[in-house]
């Protein structure tokens, strides 16, 4: 089993933290979003997750060996490919086609997953879903009484189903959904000016390839600042009983620590109240404060602060009383 990863895009909705950093590898409680897909997802597969690959734009050889350190500690092999243009999200997949062979997981990386992803590997194909209360805006699928999926639609004005894909896919044969996506290339079949997976998804189905569609049970969306926030706080709340949390280098001095909580190595809290739903990254220091419902990155000072949901970035030095915040790395703010 392969899960390819297409991650290229720039996180705009996300600055200033995508300025330094790929969203996909912003922490979310301790761990980098792509970290927390690859492992729930190896976690939730009875196959053997052989390799990983990471579809990125020019991020640096940094972050590339990030992302393959990332797959090593699955045990699995890392392997990196470039997507040089935004040509939509066919395009983007089948820059890694070498990986496109035999059963691959197919996940977008600017959202998180509550789910139980064992699955029939038998089955031909697999599209995970979930009811939405406004489906507008998200492509859905329509599906008949067996549970297979009978139609593709994006984002229509009017009411065709409520079950939005959310970006998850499997595909017993690689090679089957690269022949098709190569097809929309070749023929420069575009919808909305971009090449869709939709389209070779649609081609498949219109082949006999059958889709069946597998519901999730909570959907986190990274768009935004706020929507960061919140997955922060989910996670913690999922993660709570069955990962360690606290790091036992941390410093607690005249602290008081409301759970859940993510407290990396080095930190240190003084004279503060933290919590609940607070990641603080490593070696932050949090000061005569009082902070709930917010993430803390790494080698920050945050003092003198009354701080909710907010996001402070690494290599911050903040000191003052705001509310709501949205700080990006190497920033200074004194109020």
């Amino acid at each position: 089993m392969k899960i390819i990863i297409p991650m290229a895009g720039r996180g705009t909705r996300l600055r200033p933290h995508t300025l330094t950093v790929p969203k996909p590898l912003i922490p979310v409680a301790g761990k980098p979003m792509v970290q927390r897909i690859v492992e729930d997802l190896s976690n939730g597969v009875d196959e053997k997750i052989e390799e990983v690959a990471f579809v990125i734009g020019d991020f640096g050889k940094e972050v590339e060996a990030q992302l393959l350190h990332i797959a090593s500690e699955l045990g699995a092999k890392g392997r990196i490919y470039h997507q040089d243009q935004p040509l939509g999200t066919a395009h983007a997949i089948l820059c890694a086609r070498p990986s496109l062979q035999g059963p691959c997981i197919i996940v977008f990386a600017d959202t998180l997953f509550k789910a139980d992803f064992r699955f029939d590997p038998n089955e031909q194909g697999i599209i995970w879903v979930q009811k939405v209360e406004d489906p507008r805006p998200f492509g859905v699928v329509k599906v008949d009484e067996e549970g297979y999926i009978t139609d593709f639609v994006e984002k229509s004005p009017v009411f065709v189903s409520d079950l939005a894909i959310v970006g998850l896919y499997y595909v017993r044969k690689g090679q089957t959904l690269l022949d098709e996506m190569q097809y929309l290339i070749d023929n420069d079949i575009k919808d909305k000016g971009e090449y869709q997976l939709t389209n070779a998804l649609e081609n498949m189905k219109s082949k006999g390839y059958r889709f069946r569609a597998a519901t999730i049970e909570e959907w986190l969306d990274c768009g935004n600042k706020d929507n960061v926030v919140y997955t922060n706080q989910r996670m913690l709340e999922i993660k709570k009983e069955v990962e360690t949390l606290r790091h036992p280098d941390v410093r607690l001095e005249d602290a008081h620590i409301i759970e859940p909580c993510y407290l990396g190595p080095g930190v240190v809290v003084r004279n503060s109240v933290v919590g609940p739903h607070v990641s603080i990254g490593d070696n932050s220091l949090v000061e005569n404060s009082v902070v709930r419902n917010s993430l803390i990155q790494n080698h920050s000072v945050v003092r003198n602060a009354l701080m909710s949901n907010s996001m402070i970035g690494s290599h911050v030095k903040y000191q003052g009383r705001l509310a709501d915040i949205s700080l990006g790395d190497y920033t200074m703010c004194k109020e």
